[in-house]
Protein backbone atom coordinates (compact mmCIF):
# COMPACT_ATOMS: atom_id res chain seq x y z
CA UNK A 1 0.00 0.00 0.00
CA UNK A 2 1.12 3.71 -0.64
CA UNK A 3 1.03 6.39 1.38
CA UNK A 4 0.06 9.75 0.10
CA UNK A 5 0.80 13.28 2.02
CA UNK A 6 -0.35 16.61 0.39
CA UNK A 7 0.87 19.97 1.52
CA UNK A 8 1.35 23.28 0.37
CA UNK A 9 -2.47 24.68 0.56
CA UNK A 10 -3.53 27.55 2.15
CA UNK A 11 -5.54 31.23 1.39
CA UNK A 12 -4.57 32.62 -1.13
CA UNK A 13 -6.44 36.19 -3.16
CA UNK A 14 -7.63 35.64 -7.21
CA UNK A 15 -4.99 35.93 -9.48
CA UNK A 16 -2.21 34.32 -6.79
CA UNK A 17 -0.19 30.91 -6.93
CA UNK A 18 0.02 28.11 -4.86
CA UNK A 19 2.27 24.68 -5.06
CA UNK A 20 0.63 21.71 -3.66
CA UNK A 21 3.35 18.85 -2.93
CA UNK A 22 2.28 14.99 -2.22
CA UNK A 23 4.72 13.02 -0.62
CA UNK A 24 4.58 9.39 -1.42
CA UNK A 25 6.10 6.50 0.98
CA UNK A 26 5.32 2.62 1.84
CA UNK A 27 5.64 0.67 -1.21
CA UNK A 28 7.44 1.90 -4.62
CA UNK A 29 5.18 3.80 -6.90
CA UNK A 30 6.71 1.52 -9.93
CA UNK A 31 4.34 2.68 -12.81
CA UNK A 32 2.17 4.37 -11.08
CA UNK A 33 0.16 7.23 -12.45
CA UNK A 34 0.41 10.65 -9.86
CA UNK A 35 -2.77 12.72 -9.63
CA UNK A 36 -4.80 15.61 -8.16
CA UNK A 37 -8.79 15.99 -7.80
CA UNK A 38 -10.58 18.21 -6.14
CA UNK A 39 -14.09 18.56 -4.32
CA UNK A 40 -15.69 22.00 -3.83
CA UNK A 41 -17.91 22.76 -1.41
CA UNK A 42 -21.23 20.98 -2.31
CA UNK A 43 -19.91 19.64 -5.02
CA UNK A 44 -18.88 16.40 -6.85
CA UNK A 45 -15.10 15.17 -6.68
CA UNK A 46 -13.40 16.04 -10.22
CA UNK A 47 -10.45 15.35 -12.07
CA UNK A 48 -7.96 18.13 -12.07
CA UNK A 49 -4.68 16.73 -13.56
CA UNK A 50 -2.42 13.69 -14.32
CA UNK A 51 0.85 12.63 -15.06
CA UNK A 52 2.27 9.36 -15.93
CA UNK A 53 4.96 7.29 -15.08
CA UNK A 54 6.84 8.24 -18.35
CA UNK A 55 5.74 12.18 -18.33
CA UNK A 56 2.82 11.81 -20.07
CA UNK A 57 0.10 15.03 -19.16
CA UNK A 58 -3.56 15.02 -19.01
CA UNK A 59 -5.43 18.12 -17.32
CA UNK A 60 -9.14 18.79 -16.77
CA UNK A 61 -10.26 21.69 -19.61
CA UNK A 62 -10.85 24.22 -16.73
CA UNK A 63 -6.99 24.54 -15.42
CA UNK A 64 -5.20 24.12 -18.57
CA UNK A 65 -2.94 26.90 -19.14
CA UNK A 66 -3.04 27.77 -15.02
CA UNK A 67 -1.66 24.35 -13.78
CA UNK A 68 0.94 22.45 -13.79
CA UNK A 69 1.60 19.09 -12.77
CA UNK A 70 5.08 17.49 -11.84
CA UNK A 71 6.95 14.35 -10.65
CA UNK A 72 10.13 13.23 -9.70
CA UNK A 73 9.86 8.99 -10.29
CA UNK A 74 13.26 8.53 -7.73
CA UNK A 75 11.86 10.59 -4.68
CA UNK A 76 8.30 9.69 -4.79
CA UNK A 77 6.98 13.18 -5.05
CA UNK A 78 4.39 14.78 -7.15
CA UNK A 79 3.66 18.77 -7.08
CA UNK A 80 1.10 21.07 -8.92
CA UNK A 81 1.77 24.35 -9.45
CA UNK A 82 -1.55 26.13 -9.71
CA UNK A 83 -0.96 30.11 -11.32
CA UNK A 84 -4.07 32.52 -11.73
CA UNK A 85 -6.08 30.95 -8.90
CA UNK A 86 -9.81 31.66 -8.90
CA UNK A 87 -12.42 31.04 -6.54
CA UNK A 88 -14.22 28.35 -8.25
CA UNK A 89 -10.75 26.74 -7.72
CA UNK A 90 -11.30 26.59 -3.88
CA UNK A 91 -11.68 23.34 -3.05
CA UNK A 92 -10.01 20.31 -0.99
CA UNK A 93 -7.01 19.03 -3.27
CA UNK A 94 -6.32 15.34 -2.98
CA UNK A 95 -3.69 13.64 -4.71
CA UNK A 96 -3.79 10.07 -5.64
CA UNK A 97 -1.94 7.21 -7.14
CA UNK A 98 -2.53 4.51 -9.42
CA UNK A 99 -4.12 3.90 -12.41
CA UNK A 100 -6.14 5.96 -14.16
CA UNK A 101 -9.89 5.25 -14.88
CA UNK A 102 -11.18 7.19 -17.92
CA UNK A 103 -14.86 7.63 -19.07
CA UNK A 104 -15.07 9.38 -22.28
CA UNK A 105 -11.65 10.84 -22.84
CA UNK A 106 -11.55 11.85 -19.49
CA UNK A 107 -10.04 11.08 -16.25
CA UNK A 108 -12.83 10.29 -13.95
CA UNK A 109 -10.76 8.29 -10.90
CA UNK A 110 -7.55 6.57 -9.82
CA UNK A 111 -7.64 2.94 -9.18
CA UNK A 112 -5.04 2.81 -5.93
CA UNK A 113 -4.36 5.17 -2.88
CA UNK A 114 -5.50 8.65 -1.96
CA UNK A 115 -4.18 11.10 0.41
CA UNK A 116 -6.35 13.21 2.97
CA UNK A 117 -6.50 16.32 0.91
CA UNK A 118 -5.81 19.45 1.61
CA UNK A 119 -7.67 22.23 1.53
CA UNK A 120 -7.14 25.42 -0.90
CA UNK A 121 -9.17 28.62 -0.60
CA UNK A 122 -9.12 31.16 -2.92
CA UNK A 123 -11.02 34.63 -2.20
CA UNK A 124 -11.77 36.97 -4.17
Amino acid sequence: QVQLVESGGGLVQAGGSLRLSCAASGRTLGTYAMGWFRQGPGKEREFVAAITWSGSLYYADSVKGRFTISRNNNNNTAWLQMNSLQPEDTAVYYCTAGDLIWERRTVVTVEGSWGQGTQVTVSS
